[in-house]
């Protein structure tokens, strides 16, 4: 009798952890993913910012599955879906069939309806788009030091954020260090701390998914970096020169676009119902209804847990696919799968040097305690002793000196198309 074959689509958080889990079953599985290696997302805008190199927050997927010989791991784009076959169906015409699926696809960037911003508003998902939104802002500062006109030179200078969540503060108080201290006394015709960095976002506070008085204190502490934060204020257009807000326009040459994502399109192929951000409502166990025999983990799950949804965090998407793989060795062994249940360890996020904010179960700190504990958090959950001791060096240096260590600009320098994808050697 063959053995239960898994297709699991997606090798992030979620994928890894269901695969991993699943070592020591009676199980066939086959691991699809378009990149070749799993990615530590919650690093990634330190490599869109120079401070860390792509292999520093990544590693093969075949290096970290090498010993766990139930896996084989295949190198494909999944067109779409066939619930009704068992089948997926890849990009090169290849066809897999399978006895349980995993779909761990993740999110893409949502521009809300105005998807013709998306070239001059880059998003931070991959590492392609850090390396892009790394050359474009260190391009930004080399054009504002070529540029003879005043009002041009200013655009180039301007930088603008757009969303207040957990990556635009990060990405906001980075690029505020990096114009103040990393390029201080590197050119001859502009001073780089007059760049101007605005955090732009339409609610009310940024962080909001923080208590409020973390989201005070985060403002402060931006603000004490030289961000400008600007809430209450939707973006209107973003073009090439700029974005317009409240009737307003403002040049900037370098928009960020960190506001909203949306479920990966490969959802729609399974003909069941999903929410407004193109998640599926997966069952209690993260079943598909209609489907037991497919689950959904990650950010293409919409699971509401004591009135509130599960958050698309990288701590939720690995309990799930740990989840998954526990309720697949049920089936297997004849009992009914358990219901999923988070379990939240709480929120983190850093602001710059020596600042970040820390929420965990009512006890709430900030400054330079948080600031420690959320490198401490984010060492210990990178994947390989390789990564965390280079990370770790590369912090400290980083910290004692000011320089981020990965500032190399690669690609053309003309290049502005966020088509375009960067690559990186070593």
């Amino acid at each position: 009798m063959a053995p239960h074959r898994i297709v699991i689509v997606g090798g992030g958080f979620a994928g890894l952890w269901a695969t991993r889990a699943l070592s020591k079953a009676p199980v066939e599985i086959l691991l699809i993913d378009r990149a070749n290696h799993h990615l530590f997302q919650p690093l990634l805008y330190q490599v869109a910012t120079a401070g860390l190199s792509s292999p520093d927050i990544a590693a093969p997927l075949r290096h970290i599955l090498r010993g766990q010989k139930n896996v084989e791991v295949r190198l494909a784009s999944v067109e779409r879906i066939e619930p009704a076959a068992r089948r997926v169906v890849l990009d090169d015409g290849n066809v897999v069939g399978y006895d349980t699926l995993l779909l761990s696809t993740g999110a893409t960037h949502a521009y809300f309806g105005h998807d013709s911003w998306a070239p001059h508003a880059p998003g931070l998902k991959t590492l392609d788009d850090a390396l892009l939104l790394r050359r474009r802002l260190l391009l930004a500062f080399e054009h504002a030091e070529a540029e003879t006109d005043a009002e041009k030179r200013r655009a180039w200078l301007n930088f603008a954020i757009v969303g207040g969540g957990p990556t635009g503060v990060e990405l906001a108080g980075t690029l505020a260090e990096i114009a103040r201290h990393t390029l201080k006394r590197e050119f001859r015709h502009i001073d780089p701390a007059s760049a101007r960095v605005r955090l732009i976002e339409a609610g009310p506070r940024i962080l909001s998914s923080f208590p409020e008085s973390l989201s005070a204190k985060a403002q402060k502490q931006l603000e004490r970096l030289g961000v400008e934060v600007v809430t209450g204020s939707p973006v209107e257009a973003i073009d090439g020169q700029g974005y317009r807000s409240g009737g307003v326009f403002v040049p900037a040459r370098t928009v960020v676009w960190a506001a909203g994502v949306a479920a990966s399109p490969l959802a729609r192929s399974l003909g069941v119902e999903l929410d407004r951000a193109g998640r599926v409502r997966v069952a209690p166990d993260l079943s598909v209804p209609g489907h037991p025999e497919i689950f959904i983990a990650g950010d293409l799950a919409a699971l509401t847990q004591d009135g509130k949804p599960v958050p698309g965090v990288a701590p939720a998407a690995k309990q799930m696919g740990k989840h998954v793989a526990q309720s697949i060795r049920d089936r297997l062994a004849g009992r009914a799968p358990r219901p999923f249940r988070y379990r939240d360890f709480g929120n983190l996020a850093t602001i710059g040097r020596m600042a970040a904010v820390v929420d965990l179960h009512g006890l709430h700190f900030s400054g330079l305690i948080a600031w420690w504990f959320w490198l401490a958090a984010h060492v210990f959950f990178l994947i390989g002793f390789r990564n965390r001791l280079v990370v770790l060096l590369n912090w400290a240096v980083a910290y004692w000196s000011y320089q981020r260590a990965a500032r190399i600009i690669i690609g053309h320098k003309d290049d502005t198309s966020a088509d375009e994808k960067d690559t990186e050697a070593g």
